[in-house]
């Protein structure tokens, strides 16, 4: 039986250029500078050539390298921005322009639905759904503006609070609840992911193009073209990275913003180990719990039960049934993710069960008890899960270049930082079309900006 809990869970043809141009535009049809030249030398060096952004150092050679773009020609009447990246933070920039009447397309990677770190995997085990939040676990507020979007959120059903037992657990299986005068714990009706691909879904002036991974930004008369694999996407007058990592910095590292790479460059990310597991029945705990921080065990952060979290209960009537078998999500410890960590495109089989084997261990040390191992197992690897450090500034923008970044990461490390990092950055967008899109530095915001570190949980912060 197919499993499907969609009811209840959860281009133009192509500009084809004969020449690629350089960059720098003075005026809306001339041909401009992308790199600087290096100094030619009578007795050049001979270099083994390697893969383009191989290595962190060919990146940073790369933009260092970089002049910086320069739009002058004016904004147009109706101008369209392309969003690279359709987590919450993305999503929230596209929500914000929308509401000031600006076209907008997000590029996304995902393959089931957008969203980033907003995920919910819901997986086929013999016609039963096994659902499981995998990445942001909850999250909660404590920004009035933030409030404000989150009564919508809720007026429209599409998340509810977290009532059940949250708290911390240490070996041996001691638990200590939170007391009920904690900050409410908000969670996606039907999962994260859930929340993300409801965001936009009445929207007629945003275009979402998924699965898409944007591997080259470059300008050409005034605009800048999105190109996948050498496929044109599109052309936009300004630009948006809502995404981060290595395939941000590979992105930037030859696009004619230097400023904008050198601050993505700095940011520092955290790999954690994210298992999901389904048993047979209930692991063993006293008292029960759905949620629990996870002290002092190397190999995990955080567990939940996703069974009770959803409130899942048998549906004979279903096609698919959803029983009561017990979906946990485990997390590692950032530690125990940075000395494990191999490339997450392509996990070696023996870092797999060697992984798995220690959280399943760290889960029976922290219940004192052992379990009968689950049924069903999937391993990921959030080899960029969360920023270690932070310019902490809203939003970044480039009038010269036309382009910004927004993220949870320029102000921390939580649901409600990417949500307001977006807004942030629309608002602002819209803001410098308004005043025509000049260059002047009234609408320069973080690129200056000084990284300090970041302090929160394994899993990120909880405001």
């Amino acid at each position: 039986m197919a499993c499907d809990l969609r009811s209840s869970f959860l281009f133009t043809q192509p500009i084809k250029f004969s020449k690629i141009p350089t960059i720098s535009f003075y005026a809306q049809f001339l041909p401009c500078r992308c790199l600087a030249s290096t100094s030619k030398s009578s007795s050049p060096i001979r270099r083994r050539r390697g893969k383009y952004g191989t290595s962190r150092k060919s990146i940073n050679r790369k933009t260092y390298m970089q002049e910086q773009v320069e739009f002058t020609s004016p904004v147009p009447e109706d101008p369209v921005v392309g969003i690279i990246g359709g987590g919450v933070s993305g999503l929230m920039c596209a929500s914000a322009l929308q509401k000031h009447g600006i076209r907008c397309s997000i590029f996304d990677t995902g393959m089931h639905g957008l969203g980033g770190r907003l995920g919910t995997r819901i997986s086929d085990n013999s016609g039963e759904c096994l659902v499981f939040d995998h990445a942001a676990q909850f999250f909660t507020v404590s920004d009035l503006r933030f409030q404000k979007i989150v009564d919508e959120w809720i007026a429209n059903g599409l998340i509810r609070e977290w009532k059940g037992v949250i708290g911390e657990l240490r070996g041996s299986g001691i638990f200590t609840a939170f007391p009920s005068s904690s900050p409410t714990r908000y969670i996606g009706t039907n999962g994260m992911r859930s929340l993300a691909d409801s965001l936009l879904s009445q929207s007629d002036i945003v275009d979402i193009v998924r699965p898409c991974w944007i591997s080259k930004i470059e300008p050409f008369n005034g605009k800048w073209i999105l190109s996948e694999n050498e496929n044109p996407r599109g052309s936009f007058d300004t630009i948006v990275i809502a995404h981060n990592g290595k395939c941000a910095n590979r992105l930037l590292s030859t696009s004619g913003l230097p400023l904008l790479a050198k601050q993505m460059k700095k940011l520092d990310l955290s790999a954690i180990w994210a298992l999901l597991a389904a048993f047979d029945e209930p692991l063993p705990m006293n008292p029960v719990f759905e949620g629990a921080f996870v002290k002092g065990i190397d190999a995990l952060s955080w567990m939940s039960n996703n069974t009770a979290k959803f409130h899942l209960t048998p549906q004979p009537d279903k096609a698919a049934v959803v029983s009561l078998s017990q979906c946990w999500s485990f997390f590692s410890t950032a530690n125990y993710g940075r000395q494990t960590k191999v490339p997450q495109e392509n996990i070696p089989n023996a870092t797999a069960e060697r992984v798995k084997r220690d959280m399943l261990k760290g889960v029976e040390t922290a219940l004192g008890s052992q379990f009968k191992p689950p049924f069903y197992t999937k391993l990921q690897l959030w080899g960029a899960a969360l920023p270690t450090n932070t310019p902490s500034t809203p939003c970044i923008f480039d009038p010269r270049g036309r382009a910004g970044i927004c993220g949870d990461w320029l102000t921390g490390s939580s649901v409600q930082e990417a949500v307001l990092s977006g807004v942030s950055l629309g608002d602002h967008i819209a803001n410098y079309f308004k005043d025509g899109g000049g260059v002047t530095d009234e609408h320069e915001i973080g690129l200056h900006s000084t990284f300090q570190s970041i302090h929160g949980s394994e899993i990120g912060q909880f405001p």
